[in-house]
């Protein structure tokens, strides 16, 4: 949510009208708005949109299909009656390996994958609104996921040789203790789900070196993240293994600085993704 607030702020008028009259055929968009006047209506939308694919992971009639894909239906784009939660999109597995550990090429589809087919759709002068609509709420989303270092690799060792799926087989503390390395990188800005939280943090954030934002190529954002991965999450006091490794104040703190910078650059990049899809 907050790459979009960054985004909305850096949309064309174009652009906020087109992304207004696609989100409002998203079967939660009355939800999303209940409650807010009219002037933000459109903005709560756009915000609330970005964290849907993460929200049908809790919403009845949505499927588990597991983390891999497997079949016809991981890839295929048919809109709002695909009830598939499809959670290997938010990622793309590039691999890591350490310690001469092999490392199977990333899995496909993909965040990368996911990325340009639905770019290709908004730019369609064919695909249905119905369709665009889904295709947009899932960029919202995966623009911001692949700019989180740890969406964008999975680490093979010796110890884990099947990978740590992006550290969420990586602990932090003991059992009971269920914290692991990728939920804390996905928490590093906060835990709110409040759009006011994610707009106040926004404008907050110091904004995007203008060239950095406006690099285009989805590749290069995950290699951003891959690299990152390697040097700044995957660094003392966390080990090659399992764990659990509890966390240093220095390391949280790196890890908050890394996290704004990135998301960021995340709105700035997905503003200028929408701006040319809608001009």
């Amino acid at each position: 949510m907050t790459a979009a607030a960054i985004a909305y702020a850096e949309l064309t008028p174009a652009a906020r009208v087109g992304t207004a009259r696609l989100l409002a055929l998203n079967p939660d968009y009355a939800r999303w708005i209940a409650h807010y006047p009219p002037g933000q209506q459109q903005e709560v939308a756009f915000l609330e949109a970005a964290r849907w694919p993460d929200a049908i992971k809790h919403e009845p009639g949505y499927r588990n299909d597991g983390e891999r894909p497997h079949g016809l239906a991981a890839g295929r784009n048919i809109g709002y009656a695909d009830h598939l939660q499809h959670r290997y999109w938010h990622f793309i597995d590039q691999p890591l390996a350490i310690e001469g550990a092999d490392a199977p090429p990333a899995a496909q589809p993909n965040a990368l994958t996911q990325i340009a087919l639905f770019r290709a759709t908004l730019r369609s002068a064919s695909a249905s609104d119905a369709l665009k609509s889904y295709d947009l709420v899932w960029l919202l989303h995966l623009v911001a996921d692949v700019h989180q270092p740890l969406h964008a690799v999975t680490r093979f060792s010796p110890a884990q040789p099947r990978g740590d799926a992006g550290g969420n087989r990586v602990r932090l503390c003991a059992p009971p203790c269920r914290l692991e390395l990728h939920a804390f990188w996905d928490e590093a800005l906060g835990k709110s789900r409040k759009p006011e939280a994610a707009l106040r943090l926004a404008a907050r954030l110091p904004a995007a070196p203008r060239a950095l934002g406006a690099q285009s190529d989805p590749a290069v954002w995950a290699r951003e993240s891959f690299e990152l991965a390697r040097s700044a999450v995957y660094v003392d006091p966390i080990g090659d293994g399992a764990g659990p490794y509890p966390l240093t104040p220095a390391y949280k703190a790196r890890a908050r600085r890394i996290a704004r910078e990135r998301i960021a650059l995340a709105g700035a990049r997905l503003a200028r993704l929408l701006n040319d899809a809608f001009h």
